[in-house]
């Protein structure tokens, strides 16, 4: 089950446009947990409507794993651009996939290699 179904994803005509080529428009199981299932069900807006503390591509993010407390700092970025020793991560990536396109105070259920993890997204800082 998508555990994030009743969260709205919003994503920016532009970033939608970008991320098209990384994921197929078939339709995917319901249940499925990933960037083209996240997409492929995600309220389109232009640029001047997008909340300020949506997570987009360029968006430096702060979240915090339930489990342990810890917090991290990430910028997600397309593959091209990732850079872990800057912190971008790819927008493929399992955590990146899972917080696009959600907010600030938002809590993401994303199933990962290592099993579930449950995120809170302390702050969001919109792309420069």
């Amino acid at each position: 089950m998508n555990l994030n179904e009743n969260n709205a994803v919003v994503i920016t005509q532009q970033d939608f446009d970008l991320l098209k080529p990384y994921f197929s428009k078939q339709k995917k199981n319901s249940t499925e947990m990933s960037l083209s299932a996240e997409l492929s069900r995600a309220v389109i807006l232009k640029n001047d409507a997008f909340p300020p503390h949506a997570i987009r591509l360029n968006s430096k993010v702060w979240i915090q794993e339930a489990s342990t407390g810890n917090i991290m700092e990430l910028t997600i970025v397309l593959p091209q651009h990732a850079d872990i020793k800057q912190k971008k991560i790819s927008v493929l990536t399992p955590i990146a996939a899972a917080l696009i396109g959600f907010r600030k105070g938002e809590t993401v259920r994303w199933e990962v290699p290592a099993g579930l993890k449950i995120f809170k997204i302390i702050n969001v800082l919109a792309p420069i």
